[in-house]
């Protein structure tokens, strides 16, 4: 059996963290920062769970905007003994533990909710109002640079729904805090922390998902899988395609590998350089593939 092996290494100019991307974090990381500590001395001076719960998200975001920097420093990194791919991969780790970390942020925020309903307490809603409303300049702010980056990859598309979530939040603990001023109905404080508790589980369950999926080697998000074998068994000199695999390799880069059969060996190369290019078109940055001979058959280890 004929066997020739392509490798195609590309990398995305994405994948290395540019100035203004980790500028972008720097600012949301020291503002949020910054914020944390201000809610929660107010959350504890006037007793509210609505304004230290949501510290506590902040303060997660905090840390899955460090850790998102961390991730986009490992992009960057080269192939080493024992580390083929660089420390890439552990882009998506990053990701599952942002989603993970959240999770374990929304049981705390429902388990002290419960508490507060058994065991109301009087809060100062104006004081609450006030500084919910700096949250919702500074998250409004802090969500505004990540929008124009969120399409970078999971990492900050995820960083940017948790900030404009939390912006909606913001805004509901002001309206709570409206409430509690007019009306004394100090129990709206744990029912907002729950509204709380419920946007960050939405938010965060897609991220959660992909970055499942991703650590699995399962095929991204984007990338139609049936589509690109379809269109690489109809390519010009290919009379099939088999053996299909599309992983992750970052949160910014795919691979694949194939076996393709060819009608013409000595045409390989050409017919390889067309479905790379095409491959490259549809999001796949790294592709290996393995042309075949008709008629060769696929027998032995090769096929393993």
């Amino acid at each position: 059996m004929a066997h020739e092996h392509h490798h195609h290494h590309h990398h995305h100019s994405e994948s290395v963290m540019d100035h203004s991307l980790k500028n972008t974090y720097i600012a949301a990381i020291a503002l949020n920062l910054g914020f944390v500590v201000i809610e929660t001395i107010v959350g504890v001076i006037y007793n509210s769970l609505g304004l230290v719960s949501d510290a506590g998200h902040n303060l997660s975001d905090v840390v899955s905007l460090i850790l998102a920097l961390v991730a986009f420093g490992l992009l960057s990194s080269h192939s080493r003994k024992g580390f083929t791919y660089g420390y890439r991969k552990s882009s998506v780790l990053i990701s599952l533990t942002n989603a993970v970390l959240l999770l374990v942020a929304v049981g705390v925020i429902v388990v002290e909710s419960i508490h507060k309903f058994m065991d109301p307490a009087p809060i100062s809603g104006e004081a609450i109002s006030w500084t919910a409303g700096v949250g919702i300049l500074i998250n409004g702010f802090t969500t505004y640079l990540l929008m124009r980056k969120q399409g970078h990859d999971i990492n900050t598309k995820g960083a940017y729904l948790h900030m404009l979530a939390d912006t909606l939040v913001s805004v509901g603990v002001v309206i709570s805090g409206v409430i509690i001023s007019f009306t004394g109905w100090y129990v709206i404080d744990p029912v907002i922390s729950l509204v709380i508790a419920v946007i960050i589980l939405v938010s965060t369950w897609d991220l959660l998902k992909e970055s499942v999926r991703l650590s699995i080697d399962a095929v991204p998000e984007g990338i139609d899988a049936e589509s690109i074998e379809k269109a690489m068994a109809e390519a010009e000199g290919v009379r099939g395609v088999h053996h299909v695999h599309i992983w992750a390799i970052s949160t910014t880069e795919t691979a694949l590998t194939a076996h393709v059969v060819v009608e013409d060996m000595l045409k390989a190369e050409e017919t390889v350089h067309h479905i790379k290019e095409m491959l490259h078109a549809k999001g796949i940055a790294h592709s290996t593939i393995e042309v075949e001979s008709e008629g060769s058959g696929c027998t032995g280890c090769s096929c393993c």
